[in-house]
């Protein structure tokens, strides 16, 4: 049987899958590793366990039996650099993107480059410090020099794990051009600040995110793609008609692939961004932090009532519980013009839990407070274009209330919860498609349960 193997390496959790022509998994393993820490004592990635683990995991899958071993890529999560010497060692730990940047630094570069407003704007990238992974690379530059000049290339973690197979280092558009402060999005190529501070030699060239590198044993290997970009590719394959997915996790990201406007800096501030396409179109996207404030209300709430953490998932859609506690708050129902303080604050955080009889009706409030926000976010990325269908995918979608609510704020879009096995790891198998499988991509890769509002 012909398969792909696909590496998927989140933060915490790393795993890699084989796929076989149909695109169903055939075999997977996953591992947690603990973190090592930099030199400032900081958390971080441990390059070396994780280029063993991904060595081991590769001569495993070559002594299976059942299968023939066709292509590699990978999926990873982004905003993190390898940086390596010419023998294509790395110098550094692998900075985690969470750490504090340094703010005299921040405001040096910023004020160098026309300020954070213009800078935004032309890069689609919100001021985040180290998350903009560019201001990792001005930090190192500006803080060890002797360090920087042995630097060769600047890898993203997508290319570097394909670099660890092929020894050759290529740049990919879907990690540049994700909040990375690089990508000059009105022009189309890298800002000019990397070749005023003659970083841009150190960027490897840009290499097609659906193209591979050929080993002498015809194993096609990809070059890689960012995690959130990479699980965006099946519903581009399957889906024409213009649509909104819904990623939902710790963080709930609508992601429009249709919405060709500039970012403007309000948006910016407010959490929007563009992500980059393996195919260089861009994706506006806009961030909420929900899935967090899930977790952290739901634990109040466990509390509160004396019930389980999880107590949530026996919690169904109830119409009498919304219209009720719509009546007592005299709640306007997802109204259209913008009010960006929604956005900042879940105002469930406000709530007296003394108010409301029962976990249920308490729950019932926490998702309505949640959905308010949510649908302030995603009108960032619908405005102005022609959406007709929305795709939640992930926790969220498996909450009937949250749900309903949804298909009730979007009266005129068919929304959906979708489901499919891995979709970043998916997205990075179909990216190199056409390198090693003769069977045409299948149109049932995404399961789809329809919300009436």
């Amino acid at each position: 049987m012909n398969v792909v193997a696909i590496f998927d390496i989140g933060k915490t959790n790393k795993k890699v899958f084989l796929f076989d022509e149909n695109y169903k998994i055939v075999w997977e393993k996953s591992v947690n590793f603990d973190e090592t820490v930099d030199e400032d004592g900081f958390p971080c990635e441990n390059i070396e366990v994780l280029n063993n683990w991904v060595l081991e995991r590769l001569s495993e899958i070559k002594e299976l039996n059942n299968y023939v071993l066709k292509a590699i890529n990978f999926s990873t999560y982004g905003a993190s650099f390898v940086y390596i010497d010419d023998n294509g060692n790395p110098l550094t730990p692998l900075y985690n993107y969470l750490k504090e940047y340094p703010e005299d630094l921040k405001n040096q570069f910023y004020k160098k480059y026309k300020g954070e407003e213009v800078f935004a704007v032309k890069t689609a990238s919100p001021v985040l410090g180290s998350l903009n992974s560019g201001m990792q690379i001005y930090r190192l530059k500006e803080e060890k020099p002797d360090l920087f000049g042995k630097v060769k290339y600047c890898l993203h973690l997508p290319q570097y794990l394909s670099f660890l197979l092929t020894g050759e280092a290529f740049t990919d558009i879907t990690s540049i051009g994700c909040h990375t402060n690089l990508w000059n999005f009105k022009k189309m190529k890298y800002h000019k600040w990397l070749k005023n501070e003659r970083v841009s030699n150190k960027l490897p060239p840009i290499h097609p995110g659906n193209d591979v590198i050929k080993k002498e044993n015809e194993l096609a290997i990809g070059i890689g793609l960012h995690d959130s970009s990479s699980a965006i590719i099946p519903y581009t394959i399957n889906f024409t008609e213009p649509f909104v997915l819904l990623s939902t996790g710790t963080w709930s990201i609508s992601l429009n692939p249709f919405n060709t406007k500039a970012l403007t800096f309000e948006e910016l501030q407010n959490d929007c961004l563009c992500y980059m396409q393996y195919t260089e179109k861009p994706v506006k996207a806009a961030r909420l932090f929900s899935g967090n404030e899930h977790e952290v209300q739901t634990k109040r709430l466990a509390e509160y009532f004396n019930v389980s953490a999880d107590s949530f998932k026996e919690v169904y859609f109830d119409k009498k519980i919304v219209s009720n506690l719509r009546a007592l708050n005299f709640q306007i129902v997802y109204p259209k013009k913008y009010d960006f303080d929604i956005l900042k604050e879940c105002p469930f955080q406000k709530r007296d839990l003394n108010t409301f009889k029962t976990y249920e009706v308490a729950y019932h409030q926490l998702m309505l407070d949640l959905v308010e926000q949510q649908v302030f976010s995603t009108n960032l990325v619908i405005h102005n274009s022609p959406v007709k269908k929305i795709f939640v995918d992930g926790g969220f979608s498996k909450n009937s209330i949250f749900m309903n609510l949804l298909a009730e704020a979007f009266p005129e879009v068919e929304v959906y919860a979708a489901s499919m096995a891995q979709a970043s790891a998916l997205g990075a198998a179909l990216a190199i498609h056409q390198n090693w499988n003769p069977k045409p991509i299948q149109n049932d890769l995404i399961d789809l349960k329809f919300y009436k509002h």
